[in-house]
């Protein structure tokens, strides 16, 4: 499964002997699956169902699922109940001589429940075709994402190409600096008014060197890229996996600049937090 954006938009719509059947479906970021339903009242009692059609295609997304159904032509003329007519003339008619001046408005009266005759739906028709005009819409729903998450993948594999090379520039960097702070080192000692102990040199050196050693670092920055990768080309939902690595793509990055001694690596270290935030805002639109 390729990687998926959570933002998309799909619809579609069919004619059928109970109406045209149109089908709407959008998402946004969320961390869960969370689907707003809104339905005709010939199709509520199916709100179960579709709710997991689209659990069983969608992982996460904050979704707006909405169904409307237009009458055949002709279909929205007014019917009156022949039966139920009948039955409210009669007691009308009761009534009256014991109530001459009650009176009854026709828009009170068209509210009485039965009155208006509902169109004839087939139920079980109309249900089948919701179910398969959502599975149309989820197929062109998943696309969408497919597509866009596409474009998420190549915006974040720039950015941790980008990542890869200044680790490995840093990596360079590191003999040099290591040579240079020797050096500034034994001009200190040398410029001490009393001469140093045998072995001072080598142990103000070790523990210098100790606090510069960002080898672990750099090891595990190249070993989260790789995983990065690996996780962008895996058949499964990927965003909080991706989210977590990127926790740990910073904590290596502030561990750098924390024990930089040098223009370069200072310079290495905040490049590096801004990729991984820019990595982070594309991340938070991945399913």
């Amino acid at each position: 499964m390729p990687i998926r954006s959570m933002t998309s938009f799909a619809s579609a719509e069919r004619n059928g002997p109970d109406g045209a059947l149109s089908c709407e479906l959008r998402a946004v970021n969320h961390r869960f699956l969370e689907l707003g339903l809104r339905l005709p009242e010939e199709l509520r009692t199916l709100e179960t169902a579709l709710r997991e059609r689209v659990a069983e295609r969608v992982g996460r997304g904050k979704l707006d699922l909405g169904m409307r159904l237009r009458a055949p032509e002709g279909g929205d003329a007014l019917q009156l109940d022949p039966a139920m007519t009948g039955q409210l003339a009669r007691l009308a008619q009761e009534l009256h001589g014991r109530f001459p001046m009650l009176k009854v408005e026709l828009t009170e009266l068209l509210q009485y429940p039965g009155l208006l005759a509902g169109r004839g739906v087939d139920a079980e028709r109309l249900q089948a075709q919701a179910l398969s005009l959502l599975d149309e819409v989820l197929d062109g729903f998943l696309r969408a994402r497919e597509r866009e998450g596409g474009k998420l993948a190549t915006v974040i594999l720039e950015r941790v190409d980008a990542i890869e090379r200044i680790a490995g520039e840093v990596r360079g960097l590191v003999p040099a600096i290591r040579a240079g702070q020797r050096q500034k080192l034994e001009a200190r000692l040398a410029d001490l008014p009393q001469p140093v102990e045998p072995g001072r040199l080598e142990q103000e050196l070790v523990l210098a060197l100790q606090k510069l050693d960002v080898d672990e670092e750099l090891d595990r920055l190249d070993s989260h890229v790789a995983e990065l990768r690996r996780v962008l080309r895996q058949d499964a939902p990927a965003g909080r996996r991706l989210d977590f690595l990127l926790q740990e793509f910073n904590r290596e990055a502030n561990t750098l600049g924390s024990k930089s001694v040098d223009a370069r690596t200072s310079a290495a270290a905040v490049e590096l937090k801004v990729l991984i935030d820019q990595v982070r805002e594309q991340v938070q639109n991945i399913e």
